[in-house]
C-alpha cells in the first residue's frame, strides 16, 4: 500500500535490492521468503521479530532517490510480491516520463511526495476509510496480530508488550498480545516459531510471581496447563490490563454482558506513546472511572473526566490540606492525600458559582466553589485553573439544563429539630404510594381494599415508649443526636458535608434512631441516584404492581418471613410497603429479580427510611457496594466467602487450618455476608453493623467477622466438627446486645443455638465494632479488590465446570457416550456459542440472548444453524467429506434436533442427535435418515444418491438441488455441444475407475434408489385413478377438457414456472410416458428427437413439463416428491438435444400438472427400511462403527491450529 514518505537512512541495510531505476528501488526484507536467505536471514528475521519491525508486516518496500541524492524516501510498502508489484508497474508507467522532464532535484522529490500523498487521499475517499485514533505503529501491530493467529477484523487488539515465555526450561523471546477474548503470544528464534493463543474465558488463575530465577513473572493458568510470562518492561501496566481483560471475559460468563467500546474518548495527546491503542485508553478509562465511583459512592454510569493535584481549604481546623481533585460529568470530589484525613463530595447540580480567586504567594491559583446550601469551597495550586475552571463550566452547564425537578432532601438533616420534618414526604409520593398499594391489593387479593400506605420509616410508627423508659439510655440518645447536629453544623450538611476522622468516629458510636435513614442515603450514595431520578420510583411501581412472574412469586413466599417478631411487620401496612419495594426493583433489574436474603435486608431499610428511599438503598446496596450477591447464584457472596478465608488465613493463621477441616468457614460467612449479620445477631446491634457498612463498605463485614472468629478462637481449636464449631459461634452472635438501644427488646433465637449450656456472656456490639478496627483495621479497600479479582475468577470457572458436571450427569444415562467424550463434546458446543458472542455471525440470530445463566444448566448454552455447521462438519459422520452439501444436510438436521422450533438447539438435542449416528443401530439410523427428509415447506429439496471417489462418507449424501435451481436444459446443451468438438479429445483421456468397495456402494445405492421410484409410482398410479374418478363423478365435462392439469390450473404457480415464453406460444402435444424401466430406458430415449417430454394427458393451456432424473437422484426430500424437474418448452432446432446425449442411467419421470410438485408420489418408512435391507454393502455401511475419540481429537486439532475461525486456549498448552 502506498504510504506517507518518510525519510529512510540506508536504504541498504538489511534490504535486498530486486528492481531498481534512475527514481525508484525495490526491495525485499533479507530472511523473507522461501530461501529465508541462509544464516544471515534467520537473524534478521529474529531481529525483526525481537524489535517488532515494520518489516514483519510488510517484507517489500518501494524507495524513492533522485540521482544525485544519497537520500532515500520509502513511498509503498507491501506485504506480497504481487501488491508490491502493481504500485512499482503504476510508477513506471506513469511517473517515469514525467520526473524526466524536471530539471532541479527538490522539485522531483515535491512532485513525488504530492504524488504519493493524493494517492492515498483519493484511496481513503474512494473507500471511505475513516480516521480513527490509532496510531500507525499499533495499526502495524493489529495487521501482524490478525496475520500470525489468523484472527478476523471483530477482535479487537488492545495492546501487545515484549516479553518472554517460557516453554519448558527455555525462554523464548517474543511479543505478547492481548485482544478483547484472547491472550496471544509469539516468538521467532533462528527459524523455530513458537505461538500461543489462550482464551480469556478459560483462564482459572492469573498471578504475578517473583522468585530468585524469575522476579517479575505473570502466571497464566488454565485448566489444562500453566503459562509463564517474564521479562516485562512494565510489568504492572500489563498484569493490570490482563487483569482488566479477565474481568471482562468473567462479566460475560457471569451475565452475558460483552464488551462495548467507549466512542466518546478524548483526541490523542502528542506526547501519547507510538504503542498506544484506543482501546487501551478506553480500558484505562475505564478502571479510573470504577476506582473513582468506588471511592465516592457515585452512580454507576458517571465517568471521571480528569484529576490534578490541588489543596483544599477546610475551615473547621482553618488548614489547606494536601490531595487530589476529581473532576466528572457530574461531581467534583477531593480526597486528602493522607487517606482518612478529609473527603469532599460537591455535586454539580448543587453548585451555583464556580470562579477564579484572586491568587497570592500564600494561596496560589485559587478556584472558589458555592452551593445552594451556602458553602464555599476554596481550592488552590492548581496547575491548569483556567482549563479546569472553563470544562467545570462546561459540565456545570450541562448538568443545569438536566434539572426538572429540585428535592430538598439534601438539606432536611438539619433543616429542623422537629422529628417529623425528618420523615415526612411529599403529598404527591403518598398519593403514589397509595394507588400502588390499591394495584397491588387487586393483584394479590388483600381483604381490606384500603391498606394504608406508610409515608414515613415504619420505625416512626411503631416506637413504644412507655413513661418508664425514660432512662439514662434516651438521655444518651438525646447526646448522640446533638452531637451530630453540631458536626452537621460545622462540617457541613447533606452531600457536600466534610468527611474526617471525626465523622468516622460518630458512626462507630451509633447513629441516632431519627438521623439513620437519611445518613444511610448520605453516605450510600443513593441520595444522589434518588435526586437525579424523581419520580422514578413511583413509576415503576405503577408498573410492577399487577403483574406476575416467578419474582413476584417468590417474593409472596417471603413476604411473612421478613422480620415477623418486629410489629411493623406484623400487619399489611408494613408488608405492601415491602412488597412494592421488592417488585419494583425486581422490574428495574431482571437480572437479579429477587434473591432470597433480600427480604430481610429491605426490611430493615424500610424501617428507617421511607418507602423511596429505600427502594435507592436497596439499589445501592445490590448494584454498587455488594455487587453479584443477590443473582441466582450468589456469586458475589461466594467470591467474597473466598476473600474471608484468605483474610483468615493471613490474619488468623492458628485458627485457619482447623476451620477449614471443618468446613466452618464457608458455612458460616454466607449468611453473615448475604444479611450483613441481620439475620446472626440481634435486630439493635446488627443495624450498628449496617451504619458502619454505609459508610466504609464490604471492609467492616470482613474486619467484624475475623474479630468473631478471633475472639472465639480457643473455642473453635476445641471443637470436635462442624456442628460444636457453629454453636459457638451462634451462641456467641446472639450475646451480642446494643445496651444505647431506645427500641424494645425483640425476640431473637439464633437458628444454631441448640443446647442448654449456660448462656453466653453479653458482649458489647460498639466494643465489638471497635476491636475489629484496632486490629483488623489495617485492611484496605483495594487489597480487598485485588483479591475479590482472583477469587472471581475462581468461582466463575468453578461454577462452570459445575454446570459441565450437571449437564454432563444429567444426560449420560440417555446416550451411549461416555462421561468423559459428553466432557470434551460439551467443552465444543460452549466454545462454538462463545466465538459466536466474540466475533457474532451471520445467522442473524443474536449470540448473546442465547446464553441465559439464570436459565437451567441444559438451556444456559444454545447454539444456532451457523455455529451447528461448523461442528455438524467436524463431529457428525455423516458430513460430506468434500463439503459441497453440507450445509444443506446440517440444514435437514437442524430441523430436526429443533424440537421447539425456536431455530436453537441445546446440548441434549445436539447430542441426542448425535449419539444416533455414533452409537445408533441400523434401524435407528434409517429411521434419523427418513426424517430428516420429512420437512414440511414449499423449498423442497431433492438428494440424488451417487459415489465420489475417496470418499466413503460421500457416497450416502453427496448431491443435493432444490427446486428453483437454474433450468439444466443449458447446462445440457453445452455439455452437447463441447461433447461434438471435442470428440476425438475425450477419447485420448484415460478412463476413470473404481474400487470394489465403492462399485459395489454404487450399485446398491442405484438399485436401491430404483426400486424406490418404483415402489412410488405404483403407488402413485392407485391414487391417480381413483382421484381421476371422483372428479368425473363431480364434473364430467371439466374432466374431458382439463385432465389432470386441474390441480395446476391454467397458469402454474409452481417454482419452475417456464419463462421468456407468452402464455400464446403453441404447446407439443402430449405424448404417453408412464414410469420408465430401467432396462427399457435407452429405447425410450432414443425414440425422442427433443428434450421436450411431454404427459400423457391433453393439456390445454397449461405449461407442459417433464422431468429428467438420474438412477441416482431418487430420494425424497419430503414425502411429497422425490424428483428434480426440467420445465418444457419449444426449442429451436439448434437447440435440439438428441437422445443419444443423454446417459443411460437417465430414468425418465413425468410430472402430474406442469411445473408443480407431484403429490401422489410417495413412500413409506417400511418400504424405505425393506429397500436398504436388501442391499449388503448399504447395510455394512450404516452399521460401521464410528471413531466418536478420533473425531473429537480431529475437531481438537483443527481448533488448535487455527483452521477454523476459532483458536481455542485450553488446546494449545
Amino acid at each position: 500500500m502506498w504510504v506517507h514518505p518518510e525519510e529512510v537512512l540506508q536504504a541498504g541495510a538489511l534490504w535486498i535490492t530486486e528492481r531498481a531505476n534512475p527514481y525508484f528501488i525495490l526491495q525485499k526484507r533479507k530472511g523473507h521468503g522461501d530461501g529465508r536467505g541462509g544464516l544471515a536471514g534467520l537473524l534478521v528475521g529474529t531481529l525483526d521479530v525481537v524489535l517488532d519491525s515494520s518489516a514483519r508486516v510488510a517484507p517489500y518496500r518501494i524507495l524513492y532517490q533522485t540521482p544525485d541524492s544519497l537520500i532515500y524516501w520509502i513511498i509503498a510498502h507491501g506485504c506480497s510480491r504481487k501488491e508490491i508489484t502493481e504500485h512499482w508497474e503504476w510508477l513506471e508507467q506513469n511517473l517515469l516520463q514525467t520526473l524526466s522532464i524536471f530539471e532541479n532535484e527538490n522539485d522531483i522529490t515535491t512532485f513525488v511526495k504530492g504524488k504519493v500523498q493524493g494517492i492515498i487521499a483519493e484511496y481513503n475517499k474512494n473507500h471511505d476509510v475513516k480516521e480513527d485514533d490509532d496510531t500507525d505503529k499499533f495499526k502495524e501491530a493489529i495487521c501482524t496480530f490478525r496475520k500470525l493467529f489468523g484472527m478476523p477484523e471483530e477482535e479487537k487488539l488492545v495492546n501487545y508488550y515484549s516479553c518472554s515465555y517460557w516453554k519448558g526450561r527455555v525462554p523464548r523471546q517474543g511479543w505478547l498480545y492481548l485482544s478483547i477474548n484472547h491472550i496471544c503470544f509469539y516468538s521467532y528464534l533462528l527459524g523455530k516459531e513458537a505461538k500461543l493463543v489462550i482464551r480469556w474465558a478459560d483462564i482459572t488463575q492469573l498471578e504475578k510471581s517473583a522468585t530468585l530465577l524469575l522476579p517479575d513473572a505473570v502466571k497464566v493458568s488454565t485448566r489444562l496447563a500453566e503459562h509463564v510470562f517474564s521479562v516485562f518492561l512494565n510489568i504492572n501496566e500489563t498484569f493490570k490490563l490482563m487483569e482488566q481483560l479477565a474481568n471482562i471475559a468473567m462479566r460475560q460468563l457471569l451475565d452475558n454482558k460483552g464488551f462495548e467500546q467507549d466512542r466518546s474518548l478524548p483526541k490523542l495527546k502528542r506526547k501519547t506513546p507510538k504503542k498506544v491503542s484506543a482501546l487501551k485508553r478506553d480500558l484505562d478509562a475505564r478502571a479510573k472511572s470504577e476506582r473513582y465511583r468506588a471511592l465516592f459512592r457515585l452512580p454507576k454510569d458517571e465517568k471521571l473526566d480528569g484529576h490534578t493535584g490541588c489543596t483544599l481549604w477546610t475551615p473547621f481546623n482553618k488548614m489547606h490540606i494536601l490531595g487530589q481533585m476529581f473532576v466528572s460529568t457530574n461531581y467534583i470530589c477531593f480526597t486528602s492525600k493522607e487517606e482518612t484525613l478529609c473527603s469532599l463530595i460537591i455535586p454539580l447540580r448543587e453548585v451555583t458559582i464556580v470562579e477564579k480567586a484572586d491568587s497570592s504567594n500564600f494561596l496560589p491559583s485559587p478556584v472558589s466553589i458555592s452551593t445552594k446550601n451556602r458553602m464555599t469551597f476554596l481550592f488552590a495550586n492548581l496547575k491548569d485553573r483556567d482549563f479546569l475552571v472553563q470544562r467545570i463550566s462546561d459540565f456545570l452547564q450541562q448538568t443545569t439544563s438536566k434539572i426538572y425537578f429540585e428535592r430538598e432532601t439534601t438539606g432536611s438533616v438539619n433543616s429542623s429539630d422537629d422529628e417529623g420534618s425528618l420523615l415526612s414526604s411529599s403529598p404527591q409520593r403518598s398519593s403514589l404510594g397509595s394507588e400502588g398499594s390499591s394495584e397491588g391489593e387487586r393483584q394479590f387479593n388483600l381483604n381490606d381494599n384500603s391498606v394504608p400506605t406508610a409515608t414515613q420509616a415504619l420505625m416512626t410508627m411503631y416506637r413504644r415508649r412507655s413513661p418508664e423508659e425514660f432512662n439514662p439510655k434516651l438521655a444518651k440518645e438525646f447526646l448522640k443526636e446533638q452531637a451530630w447536629k453540631n458536626h452537621i453544623a460545622e462540617y457541613g450538611q447533606g452531600v457536600c458535608m466534610y468527611r474526617t476522622e471525626k465523622t468516622k468516629d460518630l458512626v462507630l458510636k451509633g447513629i441516632p434512631e431519627n438521623m439513620r435513614g437519611e445518613l444511610w442515603l448520605l453516605f450510600s450514595g443513593a441520595i444522589n441516584e434518588m435526586a437525579t431520578h424523581p419520580g422514578y420510583y413511583e413509576d415503576l411501581v405503577e408498573k410492577s404492581m399487577g403483574k406476575y412472574n416467578l419474582a413476584t412469586e417468590e417474593i409472596e413466599r417471603d413476604l411473612h418471613r421478613s422480620l415477623p417478631e418486629h410489629p411493623a411487620f406484623q400487619n399489611e401496612m408494613g408488608i405492601a410497603a415491602l412488597r412494592r419495594v421488592l417488585t419494583a426493583y425486581a422490574f428495574r433489574n431482571p437480572n437479579i429479580g429477587y434473591c432470597q436474603a433480600m427480604n430481610i435486608v429491605t426490611s430493615v431499610l424500610l424501617l428507617y427510611a421511607k418507602e423511596e428511599e429505600a427502594f435507592w438503598l436497596l439499589v445501592a446496596l445490590c448494584e454498587r457496594m455488594l455487587p453479584d450477591y443477590y443473582n441466582t447464584r450468589v456469586v458475589g457472596a461466594l467470591v467474597d466467602q473466598g476473600v474471608f478465608e484468605e483474610l483468615a488465613r493471613e490474619y488468623v493463621p492458628e485458627l485457619y487450618d482447623c476451620m477449614q477441616d471443618l468446613g466452618v468457614i464457608s458455612t458460616i460467612s454466607l449468611s453473615w455476608f448475604l444479611t450483613l449479620f441481620l439475620s446472626v445477631m440481634p435486630f439493635e446491634s446488627a443495624v450498628v453493623v449496617v451504619d458502619c457498612f454505609f459508610y466504609e463498605g464490604i471492609k467492616v463485614i470482613f474486619q467484624l467477622a475475623l474479630n468473631v472468629l478471633h475472639a472465639n478462637i480457643h473455642q473453635l481449636l476445641g471443637a470436635k466438627d462442624d456442628g460444636e464449631a457453629m454453636t459457638v459461634l451462634g451462641r456467641y452472635l446472639d450475646s451480642v446486645t446494643n445496651k444505647d438501644s431506645t427500641l424494645p427488646p425483640i425476640p431473637h433465637l439464633h437458628s444454631l443455638l441448640t443446647d442448654d449450656g449456660d448462656p453466653h456472656p453479653e458482649v458489647d456490639i460498639f466494643k465489638l465494632v471497635r476491636s475489629s478496627y484496632e486490629k483488623f483495621g489495617s485492611i484496605r479497600a483495594d487489597v480487598i479488590e485485588q483479591m475479590r479479582f482472583k477469587q472471581r475468577l475462581r468461582v466463575i470457572q468453578t461454577i462452570e465446570d459445575t454446570t459441565k458436571r450437571n449437564v454432563v450427569r444429567t444426560i449420560v444415562t440417555e446416550t451411549a457416550f461416555s462421561i468423559d467424550e459428553l466432557e470434551e463434546l460439551y467443552v465444543l458446543f460452549k466454545e462454538e456459542h462463545l466465538t459466536s458472542c466474540y466475533w457474532g455471525g451471520t445467522g442473524g440470530s443474536n449470540p448473546t440472548e442465547r446464553h441465559d445463566p439464570s436459565l437451567p444448566y441444559l438451556e444456559q448454552y444454545r447454539i444456532d444453524l451457523e455455529q451447528f455447521r461448523g461442528l455438524f462438519s467436524l463431529l457428525f459422520p455423516w458430513a460430506p467429506v468434500n463439503g459441497a452439501h453440507a450445509d444443506l444436510l446440517a440444514l435437514r438436521f437442524f430441523r430436526l434436533l429443533d424440537h421447539n422450533g425456536d431455530s436453537l438447539i441445546n446440548f441434549r438435542e445436539f447430542i441426542s442427535g448425535l449419539s444416533v449416528l455414533c452409537h445408533g443401530d441400523l434401524t435407528e439410523k434409517l429411521k434419523l435418515l427418513y426424517k430428516m427428509h420429512v420437512i414440511p415447506g414449499k423449498c423442497v429439496c431433492v438428494c440424488v444418491c451417487t459415489v465420489h471417489r475417496g470418499s466413503p462418507e460421500g457416497n450416502l449424501y453427496s448431491l443435493y438441488a432444490k427446486l428453483h435451481t437454474p433450468d439444466y436444459r443449458h447446462y445440457l446443451r453445452l455439455w452437447n455441444q463441447g461433447t461434438k468438438n471435442k470428440l476425438d479429445n475425450m477419447k485420448d483421456l484415460p478412463k476413470l475407475n473404481q474400487d470394489a468397495q465403492e462399485q459395489e456402494l454404487y450399485h446398491a445405492t442405484a438399485t436401491v434408489t430404483s426400486l424406490l421410484l418404483e415402489m412410488g409410482e405404483v403407488g402413485k398410479l392407485f391414487c391417480h385413478s381413483k382421484d381421476q374418478e371422483e372428479q368425473d363423478q363431480d364434473d364430467p365435462e371439466e374432466a374431458k377438457t382439463s385432465g389432470p392439469a386441474r390441480d395446476g390450473g391454467t397458469k402454474p404457480e409452481g417454482v419452475f414456472q417456464q419463462r421468456g415464453q407468452g402464455e400464446g406460444k403453441e404447446e407439443s402435444q402430449a405424448r404417453p410416458c408412464g414410469p420408465a424401466k430401467r432396462d427399457g430406458r435407452g429405447e425410450q430415449l432414443s425414440a425422442m428427437e427433443d428434450i421436450q417430454l411431454e404427459d400423457s394427458s391433453p393439456k390445454d393451456t397449461g405449461t407442459s413439463s417433464s422431468m429428467l432424473i438420474s438412477d441416482d437422484e431418487t430420494k425424497d426430500d419430503t414425502s411429497m416428491s422425490s424428483y428434480s424437474v426440467l420445465s418444457g418448452g419449444s426449442h429451436e432446432l439448434d437447440d435440439k438435444l438428441q437422445c443419444e446425449d443423454i446417459n443411460d442411467d437417465t430414468v425418465l419421470v413425468r410430472s402430474e400438472n406442469g411445473t408443480s410438485i407431484d403429490k401422489d408420489w410417495a413412500i413409506t418408512f417400511e418400504q424405505f427400511l425393506a429397500s436398504v435391507l436388501t442391499e449388503q454393502a448399504l447395510v455394512l455401511y450404516f452399521e460401521k462403527p464410528v471413531e466418536v475419540a478420533a473425531r473429537i481429537t480431529n475437531a481438537k486439532n483443527v481448533r488448535k491450529v487455527g483452521c477454523s475461525l476459532l483458536l481455542v486456549a485450553t488446546f494449545s498448552g
